[in-house]
């Protein structure tokens, strides 16, 4: 029973956070363009679900990725990077609340690590989020970030084929979640490579981290979102609210997924995802 009201509790901080952030940017959208504002429903806007939904799949299946995917597509569709890191940003505080919520049902989740991530996680996204609006530019960063990132990514997919590692304790954990947090919004993106792929690295199982890391993801998010919306005006909506559409329908699904996939394959996906995003990114950094 006490185990169960500590996850309904987790549950409950969820909705009522999204509830109060729905109620917040509704008031400031209200406040820049008055009661008639009307966000135009296109093929454009068709594009941008399928965005999300594809983005969200992959993030709740496998953990990591979501700012990635998102930002890839909608870039290659035409938006600036600006454009992109903005709506990626809001709308994954409603995707991650829903992955949130679908974790805590089908139980993957470990209420321990959660509490020991999701409290610096916390604090070092919002650090990240005020130095990145006024202080300095996270592209800097992340080229060693990803560099970092392509070396885990490798060892992950070597050890997803050696003997069953046996799991070990990582007694870093918060300064993992500070770092997550940190280069989650300074980089715009990396909670999920950076946490999910040392947990897994650890012998953590896939399920059980990236299930626990995508519940605390939303925490982790809605801090770091609702510093970003205080420095900067709301924009690009017609994408924030596809991509929130999108990937709010994909976030139980991926939830359920991870309950059908072997550790192995999942252990295998995860490395390949890490060492691909981390390849992409240097590319980007470097041209």
């Amino acid at each position: 029973m006490e185990k169960m009201l500590r996850l309904r509790f987790i549950g409950a901080a969820i909705v009522v956070l999204k509830i109060a952030l729905v109620t917040f940017i509704v008031a400031k959208l209200i406040a820049a363009h008055g009661v008639g504002y009307e966000v135009a429903f296109d093929l454009s806007f068709v594009f941008f679900i399928v965005a999300g939904f594809i983005a969200q799949m992959i993030d709740g299946a496998l953990g990591m990725a979501y700012g990635v995917s998102c930002s890839s597509l909608l870039m290659g569709f035409g938006l600036s990077p600006v454009a992109a890191s903005a709506s990626v940003h809001t709308s994954e505080v409603f995707t991650t609340g829903v992955s949130g919520l679908s974790h805590l049902v089908m139980k993957n989740i470990d209420k321990k690590l959660f509490l020991r991530l999701v409290i610096t996680g916390v604090v070092g996204s919002m650090l990240g989020a005020f130095l990145i609006s006024k202080v300095f530019d996270g592209k800097v960063v992340k080229p060693f970030v990803s560099a970092y990132l392509l070396v885990l990514g490798i060892v992950i997919l070597v050890k997803a084929f050696r003997k069953k590692k046996e799991y070990e304790e990582i007694k870093y954990i918060p300064a993992l979640g500070f770092a997550g947090g940190f280069m989650d919004a300074v980089g715009g993106g990396g909670w999920g490579p950076i946490v999910t792929s040392n947990l897994i690295h650890k012998g953590h199982t896939p399920q059980t981290a990236i299930g626990t890391v995508n519940t605390a993801e939303f925490f982790v998010t809605f801090f770091s979102t609702g510093v970003f919306l205080f420095f900067t005006p709301i924009q690009y909506w017609q994408a924030i609210l596809g991509l929130i559409i999108g990937g709010v329908i994909a976030a139980p699904l991926g939830a359920i997924v991870i309950k059908y996939i072997p550790v192995k394959t999942m252990t295998i996906m995860v490395g390949l995802l890490v060492i691909i995003t981390s390849c992409y990114n240097i590319y980007k950094a470097i041209h």
